[in-house]
């Protein structure tokens, strides 16, 4: 079977231990004879095509203490790492294998040459691996390699993150994209380290963490009705919305923070018994999701508390910036690198209401929060089935300008910031009209950066559909805030790219001066505004920095730099129509 063997580039941290040569060459081998192994069919030829190495056979064998393991469903060993190799599937299921490999209907037996070239000895393969140009140079190892199947939203410095280790020293048998998403269900080899974490068990896919096409029919004050519990009665004030039942306020923050609203009632069942049946006491009452402090009391601060913590880390998981869970008692604990953001979010949200004892039973337990959601609402990752993954292998921006009128001075005040609460998704860019003081009217018009019809307006916001059904959580969605009530379009609206869409202000959530807030969703999840998929209007490209709110636009060689400040380094202008 024809694969071709490729690593990334090393990226930003040190290399590990420089060790001698010939073990380097031992692993190399031991990579390309696990490659094999998985086809079944051990003794195929590989033809590396598109680069200038001979085609390689392995016709002879390492010794047994270096040989790949071959990890089944049954298997319980352990890795180096603490955590268990993922168990191995049937190679014909992994799409990437398919593609021009023929099928091993007699035997394997070695063809006398492939491409015209006569297969290589053993002595070849190790003289090879071990030349300047190999293919395959990981880190030596006598240990098995950790087999990782990526998943929707990876990236591959993300994953070399989770896993400790260098770009370069995960391989493929397909090229990776060195910055932008990698296909789901990607087999990947990867050199274990010693690293103890929590469990690897997922609990929660990603499409029943945010507000996926999954939700779409979920009718929230029905099911709340029908359940009959405290929050059937309940009623709060909100400055921003005025009254709202406990289902309002359940939509309220599902809809705002692309939460699934599932996942909010589940957990405020589990924690305060809400939904079925009555608090047990005042604590309950006052704070639903557990969460003891002076300024979160009530349902609506108490869940935004919850959704917050849960934003945070799924996003920061998707980036690699976070890796390890922190407990209410200062102890941290690094998650198991395999397991998915959803599982993520979650363990980091219940390390912050629990010490790790119960973090464990409340989790990972038969009766823990995980069955108590199945009982509610079925099985998640049957549904999952259906609707993930939840970006498909080839995700692109559709065609975005830049929201602004052609000529007119605004300023770039916002670099990838949190695109709703102060943490969260990374995935809004800020721009002011120039000259705008405090929060003052303007007359300064923000465009339809692609066309798309009005999914909501109210608020300060306004979400265009870009698939044109009315849902925010199928397909692409551009989210705008801060939009004045003014000449705000309705819901229903059709707008066409370049078409006015509203004026800038402070209306909705928080701002200290005039402006609008701008940020992307596909199928219900926030994306990074200077990450894999970086924004691109009008072939500016937006780069995040350290911190939020920095960063820049970019466009051939022009840069324009984020600042709150809105001097003249910040201002940005869109071309008239003809020009570039």
């Amino acid at each position: 079977m024809a694969y071709q063997l490729r690593h990334g580039t090393v990226k930003g941290k040190k290399t590990r231990s420089s060790a001698n040569k010939a073990q380097r060459i031992t692993f190399s081998a031991l990579i390309v004879i696990l490659v094999f192994s998985i086809t079944g069919c051990s003794n195929d030829y590989v033809a590396l095509r598109d680069i200038p190495q001979p085609a390689l056979s392995v016709v002879g064998a390492l010794p047994a203490s270096v040989l790949p393991v071959v990890v089944s469903a049954s298997t319980s060993m352990e890795t180096s790492r603490g955590v268990k190799p993922l168990p191995m599937v049937d190679p014909a299921t992994v799409s990437d294998f398919q593609a021009d490999a023929p099928v091993c209907e007699t035997g394997c037996a070695p063809k006398p040459e492939i491409d015209g070239e006569k297969p290589l000895t053993p002595q070849d393969l190790l003289v090879n691996l071990s030349s300047e140009n190999a293919i395959v140079q990981p880190s030596y190892t006598t240990v098995p390699p950790v087999m990782y199947y990526t998943q929707a939203g990876d990236t591959l410095s993300a994953v070399a993150t989770r896993f400790d280790a260098q770009p370069s020293e995960i391989v493929s048998a397909t090229m990776l994209n060195q910055s932008g998403f990698l296909d789901p269900n990607l087999l990947l080899l990867i050199p274990p380290v010693n690293m103890q974490t929590a469990s690897n068990q997922k609990l929660m896919p990603d499409s029943e963490l945010i507000y996926s096409p999954s939700a779409i029919d979920f009718d929230i004050n029905a099911f709340v009705v029908n359940a009959g519990g405290y929050l059937a009665t309940y009623r709060q004030y909100l400055n921003s919305s005025g009254w709202l039942s406990g289902a309002g306020i359940i939509r309220k923050v599902a809809i705002d923070n692309s939460i699934n609203p599932r996942l909010l009632l589940s957990l405020l069942q589990y924690q305060s018994n809400w939904v079925y049946g009555q608090p047990a006491n005042q604590t309950a009452i006052d704070y639903p999701m557990g969460h003891v402090e002076e300024y979160k009391k009530g349902l609506h601060a108490q869940l935004t508390w919850a959704v917050t913590q849960m934003s945070y880390s799924y996003y920061a998981w998707r980036e690699g910036t976070l890796t390890t869970i922190s407990f209410k008692d200062g102890s941290n604990l690094r998650a198991a690198p395999e397991i998915n953001a959803g599982t993520f979010a979650l363990e980091y949200l219940f390390a912050q209401m629990y010490d790790q004892g119960s973090f464990d039973a409340s989790l990972f337990a038969a009766s823990g929060f995980p069955a108590m959601h199945v009982s509610m609402f079925g099985d998640p990752w049957l549904k999952a089935v259906v609707y993930e993954p939840i970006f498909p292998s080839i995700l692109a921006q559709p065609d975005l300008i830049l929201p602004i009128e052609p000529g007119v001075e605004w300023a770039y005040t916002g670099g990838p910031h949190s695109a709703w609460g102060k943490l969260g998704a990374r995935a809004a860019l800020d721009f002011a009209p120039s000259g705008a003081g405090g929060c003052s009217k303007s007359d300064e018009w923000v465009l339809a950066a692609a066309s798309g019809v009005v999914a909501r307006s109210g608020g300060g916001v306004v979400v265009l559909d870009l698939d044109g059904d009315g849902n925010e959580q199928t397909g692409w969605n551009l989210f705008y805030m801060h939009i004045a009530t003014e000449d705000r379009p309705v819901v229903g609206q059709w707008l066409d790219q370049g078409e006015r869409l509203g004026h800038p202000s402070c209306e909705g959530g928080v701002s200290t001066g005039t402006h609008f807030h701008f940020a992307r969703k596909y199928n219900g999840e926030w994306i990074l505004a200077g990450g894999p998929l970086p924004f691109d209007m009008d072939g500016w490209i937006a780069h995040a920095a350290e911190k939020e709110y920095k960063g820049t636009l970019t466009r051939d060689d022009n840069t324009v730099d984020a600042c709150t400040c809105a001097t003249a380094d910040t201002y940005i202008f869109r071309d008239e129509p003809g020009q570039e």
